[in-house]
């Protein structure tokens, strides 16, 4: 009844990826400072506004799945996932894949590792997802049979009544 159902792969995850975060987020600034000069405005204005997307929303993320997956709580974790996956992965996959933002090697490394702790969380996240949702489902399904059992509506203990009344061979060939 109080089986615990946190994933522990998430959860390993999530605390690297809190202490891998500072690190990614130190060395595309320093790199974002390096290259600043060689990129054109417009990718100026977009680098810029991805960099404080990504900072803003791997924090919002980080919470939301801590507080998902350690509290068993559906909202939160489907709100991590969510953001792991519509928004967070398309951002970084702009930031590896883009070649005319002139990504730099340590760029490209400190990317690369960041969208595979991004790839892990969506598919582990998925499956926490997904076992929480069926064990809360089954978890309420058995509560409402025992309120049934406890408070059965009207007519329903009269039907019983008269089906055991009646003998097996009376009841017809069904």
């Amino acid at each position: 009844d109080n089986e615990i159902i946190s994933s522990l792969p998430l959860q390993m995850s999530l605390y690297f990826n809190v202490y891998y975060f500072p690190l990614w987020w130190i060395s595309t600034v320093v790199v974002l400072y390096m290259k600043y000069p060689a990129l054109s405005d417009y990718y100026k204005f977009i680098v810029v506004t991805v960099i404080i997307l990504a900072s803003l929303i791997e924090v919002v993320r980080l919470y939301l799945g801590y507080m998902g997956n350690l509290q068993e709580k559906v909202p939160e974790l489907a709100g991590f996932w969510l953001l792991s996956l519509l928004l967070q992965l398309p951002i970084i996959l702009f930031l590896l894949f883009n070649e005319g933002l002139k990504i730099q090697p340590l760029e490209r490394s400190v990317n690369i590792i960041f969208a595979l702790f991004l790839a892990f969380q969506v598919i582990a996240g998925f499956l926490a997802l997904k076992k929480m949702v069926n064990q809360l489902a089954t978890h309420f399904h058995l509560h409402e049979f025992d309120r049934l059992e406890e408070y059965p509506p009207p007519g329903v203990c009269s039907v019983v009544r008269e089906e055991t009344a009646f003998s097996a061979p009376a009841r017809g060939p069904y």
